[in-house]
């Protein structure tokens, strides 16, 4: 039997009696520990060599953290000697880097990324297992995918001189077949990412969802009557009533046990475990976090997680600070640098596009023209969480920018904002991160957070 025991107290296992001490959960670095942590990595060539000192400035901020996180929404291989092909399911673009980036992010200091995420099967498995290779020849630590579910949901780890560092990496928005399973009797496992499923529900006022029953029990082939009486399914959506119109969530129990074992094992093999969730839900548009995270990611630190880091939406989102570790509902971009070749014939029949005709950087520009035409999602943090007395005592939150009015050639790589349009992205920052009771002060174009040793 396993007992949940206090924050600063161990695991304790019961064998024939007695109880072992497997692990605790508390923060185990040395004082001074510093997480570097931005949000997705779309970056399709080496660009350290080729960018200016704007990008310079930011690079040595990724070099002096402990651990430097990000979240890998590329693949990467060299489509000359592919063996593989794009997938007819895949995550709304077909994300592929040379291989010389594997190399090009370990120079610019990062040393442990997210895979998890809605791009991690566009090229199939054997894209996936290309970029698992480069990776590693690069000495890059990464979590999220495997041959089997156990694999893509296991803890990776990565030695520092201050801590050892886990990393559980998963996933809410993805294709069917992305997700990985295991073996179940004769049928062998399937590779893939580690899934988070949600079962999605629209919220309607009270007499809408009245109506909604009406147009169910008029259709042919619809029960009328029966099962859940708060809930209405048509035409494959589900719909309940309540106060205000938009989105609900219900994380899959099963998919939820099986994360937090493994973010409780990350811990117990490690100093510092991060757990980090890649999702679109409720949209893109939305600067809010779906009303299921605050609870799962409590979760997770409940379970031992140093550190929450989400990302996916490609905007900024709020920061809650809770039992004195970060939670960051999203990141945003910390590259939008989109110009990996070739597009997939799907891609070029979703925007109307000839491949006899039109070029995969057109391809791209309508893309990106159909929802991501707003500055901000070309504007976000760069943030470096700093530990002592084994919990957070100060975050610091650098904004960047990624070039907007740039051409599309030369956007998507960070530098530091100007201070006008830092002073933007914090204020915005501030009223996001209000709803959780997170103060962030703004001194010298940088966000700060403080905590003293007995913060909640």
């Amino acid at each position: 039997m396993e007992e949940h025991l206090q924050e600063n107290d161990c695991h304790l296992i019961q064998h024939d009696g007695g109880y072992d001490t497997v692990g605790s959960i508390a923060t185990n670095v040395v004082d001074g520990f510093t997480m570097v942590a931005v949000g997705d990595l779309i970056v399709s060539r080496a660009v350290t060599k080729s960018q200016g000192s704007g990008f310079g400035a930011v690079v040595k901020i990724l070099h002096d953290g402990d651990v430097t996180f990000g979240n890998l929404e590329v693949n990467i291989f060299d489509i000359r000697s592919f063996t593989g092909y794009p997938q007819a399911e895949y995550g709304g673009a077909y994300h592929l880097s040379l291989p010389e980036i594997g190399p090009d992010l370990k120079a610019m200091g990062f040393d442990i990324l997210g895979r998890a995420n809605n791009h991690t099967l566009d090229w199939g498995v054997e894209g996936m297992r290309e970029t698992s290779r480069v990776l590693d020849e690069s000495g890059i630590v990464h979590a999220g995918t495997g041959e089997n579910l156990a694999q893509a949901g296991a803890a990776r780890f990565l030695e520092t001189a201050r801590g050892r560092v886990g990393l559980v990496s998963l996933a809410t928005t993805f294709a069917p077949m992305f997700r990985a399973c295991d073996p179940a009797g004769e049928a062998p496992g399937r590779p893939g990412l580690n899934p988070l499923r949600l079962a999605e529900s629209i919220v309607v006022p009270p007499e809408m969802l009245k109506n909604l029953r009406q147009v169910r029990d008029a259709l042919p082939g619809c029960a009328s009557g029966h099962g859940d009486s708060a809930r209405v399914a048509v035409a494959g959506a589900t719909f309940k009533a309540g106060d205000k119109a938009g989105y609900s969530y219900e994380p899959d129990p099963g998919d939820v046990a099986d994360i937090l074992r493994n973010v409780r094992r990350g811990k117990q093999f490690s100093d510092f475990c991060i757990v980090t969730n890649h999702g679109h839900e409720p949209g893109n548009w939305s600067q809010e976090p779906p009303d299921y995270e605050q609870s799962f990611a409590r979760k997770m630190i409940d379970a031992g997680a140093d550190a929450y880091i989400g990302h996916g939406p490609h905007l900024l989102r709020g920061i809650e600070i809770y039992r004195g570790r970060p939670i960051f509902y999203s990141l945003g971009n910390f590259f939008e640098d989109d110009l990996g070749t070739p597009s997939g014939a799907d891609m070029f029949d979703e925007y109307a596009k000839d491949p006899r005709v039109d070029t995969d950087a057109e391809v791209k520009v309508a893309e990106m023209a159909r929802g991501f035409t707003d500055p901000i999602f070309y504007e976000s943090i760069v943030t470096v969480s700093r530990f002592e007395q084994n919990q957070l005592a100060e975050l610091r939150l650098y904004p960047i920018e990624l070039g907007y009015s740039k051409r599309f050639a030369d956007r998507g790589i960070p530098q530091f904002a100007s201070t006008p349009q830092a002073k933007a992205i914090l204020e915005r920052l501030q009223k996001l991160s209000t709803p959780f009771g997170t103060e962030i002060f703004i001194e010298n174009d940088i966000g700060v957070i403080r905590l003293s040793p007995t913060s909640p």
